[in-house]
C-alpha cells in the first residue's frame, strides 16, 4: 500500500465528495501508479488541472508516486502566469475554439452570441468528440467527466451549472474570455462568420415587415442565414449587456 497525502484548490473540489474538499487529506493506493491516475481516480478530470506539486516541486502528469507522498493540486491559470513552474495545459488561447457535446447545444449558441467558434455536432458520439477536440484543438466542453478524462483530450472544461445561461458565465470567466468578446459577428445556427448585406441582396430572404422597415442585415458566409435587428436583438443585446456586467464585477470594474 502508498499512503498519500493530497490537496485540491479553488473549483477543483466541485469533483471530490464532500468530506474531501478543501482540506488536506489522505488517500491509499494498492500500487504504484502516476499522479494523474491518482488525481482521476478520485473523480478529477486532468483537463481541469493546471499545476501539481508533489513535496513542493512542480511534476508533469506521468510523474511516478512513492510512499509517502505529499500532493497539491491546482485549477488552470488562463490569467495568471506562474513562472517558471510546469503548467500541464497549453498557454490561453487568444483565439479559443470550442465543441460543445450533445447536452450543451444552448451554451454552444450562446458562445457563438459572443463571437467565439464553437462546434456542435449533436449525433456525434464520445469518440467523435475526442478526436475532433484533439485534432482541431479545440477545447471539449461536457458534463460528462468521463470523456474529459480521456488521454487525447488536452482541453476541456465540464460547466458545473445546468442552466445555460450560467454555464456561459462559468466558460467566459473559466477562459478569461469577455475580453476577448465580439458579439454578433458570428452565425448562432452553423457557427459561420456574418458579415454585412445590402438590402436588395437579401430581399427575397426576407419577411415583409421586416423588409419595410429595416435597412441594416448581416449575413452567414456558411449557410447563407440573414440577420437583422429586430425584437430578437433587443433581447440578445440585453443578454450581453448582462453578463458583461457580472463578469466586470469580478475585477471590481
Amino acid at each position: 500500500m502508498l499512503r498519500l497525502r493530497l490537496r485540491f484548490y479553488q473549483e477543483l473540489n466541485d469533483f471530490l465528495a464532500p468530506a474531501l474538499r478543501g482540506r488536506r487529506f489522505e488517500h491509499e493506493i494498492r500500487s504504484r501508479a502516476s499522479v494523474k491516475d491518482v488525481i482521476e481516480s478520485l473523480g478529477v478530470p486532468h483537463t481541469e488541472v493546471d499545476l501539481i506539486l508533489v513535496n513542493g516541486a512542480s511534476v508533469q502528469f506521468d510523474h511516478p508516486l512513492r510512499d509517502g507522498d505529499d500532493i497539491s493540486v491546482y485549477p488552470q491559470f488562463e490569467a495568471i502566469d506562474v513562472g517558471p513552474l510546469a503548467r500541464l495545459r497549453p498557454r490561453p488561447l487568444r483565439e479559443p475554439r470550442f465543441l460543445a457535446d450533445v447536452h450543451l447545444g444552448r451554451l454552444a449558441a450562446y458562445l457563438r452570441l459572443f463571437g467565439f467558434d464553437c462546434q456542435y455536432e449533436p449525433n456525434w458520439g464520445d469518440d467523435q468528440l475526442a478526436a475532433a477536440a484533439a485534432e482541431q484543438g479545440r477545447s471539449l466542453l461536457t458534463r460528462d467527466r468521463g470523456l474529459l478524462k480521456r488521454r487525447i483530450v488536452t482541453r476541456g472544461y465540464c460547466p458545473r451549472d445546468s442552466q445555460p445561461r450560467r454555464q456561459l458565465i462559468e466558460v467566459l470567466r473559466r477562459f478569461d474570455l469577455i475580453g476577448l468578446a465580439q458579439p454578433f459577428t458570428r452565425c448562432l445556427r452553423c457557427n459561420g462568420r456574418l458579415a454585412p448585406a445590402a438590402k436588395r441582396d437579401v430581399l427575397q430572404d426576407l419577411p415583409p415587415g421586416v423588409a419595410a422597415s429595416i435597412d441594416e442585415f448581416s449575413k452567414c458566409g456558411s449557410c447563407a442565414r440573414v440577420y437583422w435587428k429586430g425584437s430578437h436583438y433587443d433581447r440578445m443585446a440585453a443578454l450581453v449587456e448582462h453578463v458583461r456586467a457580472e463578469l466586470g464585477n469580478d475585477s471590481g470594474s
